[in-house]
């Protein structure tokens, strides 16, 4: 997991150097509020901070009522109303209100608790840190146990209404099959929408450091390397190469898999005779109607950008929202 604004290795620095520490985290928002459920602001008792829970409209006063958790040891809730004027004054176009749970280390947050969290995440594991906001207790719940959380990639309340899980999530991920045009276009695009991505294809003239600079290059026959891969509920996969001997055996891998997304390039046409033989191959319906072809969102979609932009865009539909 990325270790830029890493709230919760802050917290536990300053615990163990032996200064006071708070871990405040979004719980709850109305309206344009600027930051969403579960982002995170760790403080020390000398106001230092990481992390943001506004954008900086309400830090001022989350510091304050921390230092005051810190004295007690036991956690807090509270609420703020962010204006425009407020939100604006920071460069934010709008605000709304935020409800924010506070937690001082080495009280409501028990050491051992945040340290275990710190070290699933140097581990890029997915982990939910759940709290029940009444009575402050807090426990760790494993990955199995927060699929749809992880699917959605969503903070958030359990039916009680009490326990609140903010979801700290491995990274998104991007396999794309096929060195192709279309690829150049979506694999920056992905990169900025916060995707690791990673090219497959055998022919080294198509995956070529000189077409895609900077980005993981991986020659081998794409079924080998999705397995090696091994997609879980966090990865989107993409076939450009419009290549039934390159596609299908990436699909074959892919469809068992829990990748959230799966998408192929080719017409209505291609589709179906990729159908045929799919089915021949032994899968299941239900698994080949988890591909999105003709790939992307209709948007009347023409270049090799446009493509990549109504395939981003059904990825994102996909990660948010689940299969349409």
């Amino acid at each position: 997991m990325d270790s830029i604004d890493d709230a919760p290795a802050a917290a536990l620095a300053w615990h163990r150097a032996g200064k006071g520490a708070a871990l405040a985290t979004v719980i709850e928002t109305w309206g344009s509020a600027p930051r969403p459920r579960g982002s995170q602001l760790a403080i020390s008792e000398d106001a230092q901070i990481v992390g943001s829970v506004s954008g900086g409209c309400v830090e001022g006063a989350v510091v304050a009522e921390a230092l005051d958790a810190m004295g007690d040891g036991a956690h807090r809730i509270l609420e703020y109303g962010v204006s425009d004027d407020e939100a604006f004054a920071v460069g934010l176009a709008c605000g709304g209100t935020i409800r924010i749970l506070l937690e001082p280390v080495g009280g409501t947050l028990p050491e051992d608790v945040l340290t275990e969290l710190v070290s699933r995440r140097s581990r890029s594991e997915a982990v939910g840190q759940a709290v029940n906001i009444r009575t402050g207790a807090t426990n760790l719940i494993a990955s199995d146990a927060i699929q749809d959380r992880l699917r959605h990639d969503r903070s958030g309340f359990e039916a009680d209404g009490e326990t609140f899980v903010t979801l700290h999530a491995t990274p998104l991920r991007l396999a794309v099959v096929g060195g192709a045009h279309i690829a150049q276009a979506l694999i920056p695009m992905a990169r900025l929408a916060g995707y690791a991505v990673s090219l497959i294809d055998p022919r080294e003239a198509f995956a070529a450091p000189e077409r895609f600079p900077d980005t993981v290059l991986v020659h081998d026959w794409p079924d080998e390397a999705m397995k090696a891969l091994a997609p879980d509920a966090r990865t989107a996969v993409v076939l450009l190469s419009h290549d039934p001997k390159l596609d299908d055996p990436a699909l074959g891998v892919a469809l068992a898999s829990d990748a959230f997304y799966v998408g192929a390039l080719g017409s209505t046409r291609t589709h179906a005779k990729r159908i045929a033989r799919l089915q021949a191959a032994g899968l299941s319906d239900a698994d080949i109607t988890r591909i999105d072809a003709p790939i992307g969102l209709d948007i009347g979609a023409k270049t090799p950008g446009e493509i990549a932009v109504a395939v981003l865009a059904a990825m994102t539909r996909a990660l948010r929202r689940g299969s349409a």
